[in-house]
C-alpha cells in the first residue's frame, strides 16, 4: 500500500519527439549555413567572422524553438 500522494508520474512523448525535431532544425540549419560557405569564404576575413556570428545567431529568432519548447512543456504551442 502506497502512502505517496503524488500522482504516478507517466513521461510525454512530446518531449522526446521535440528533441529530435530540435536536433533535426539544427542540422538542416548547418547544412545551410555549410551550403553558403563558398560564397562567404570568398568575403574578407573581417567581414566572414560577422556573417558567421549573424548566422549562428539568426536561427534562434528564425525557427520557431520558443514555441516548439512551450509545446514539448505544455501541449500547446502558445505556452510562454
Amino acid at each position: 500500500m502506497s502512502t505517496d500522494p503524488r500522482p504516478a508520474y507517466k513521461p510525454s512523448w512530446r518531449k522526446p519527439v521535440g528533441m529530435f525535431v530540435i536536433l533535426g532544425l539544427i542540422a538542416l540549419w548547418a547544412v545551410l549555413v555549410g551550403s553558403l560557405s563558398a560564397l562567404i569564404g570568398r568575403l574578407p576575413m573581417m567581414v566572414q567572422v560577422p556573417v558567421y556570428v549573424f548566422l549562428g545567431l539568426i536561427w534562434i529568432w528564425v525557427l520557431p524553438l520558443k514555441r516548439l519548447l512551450a509545446w514539448m512543456e505544455t501541449g500547446r504551442w502558445r505556452g510562454f
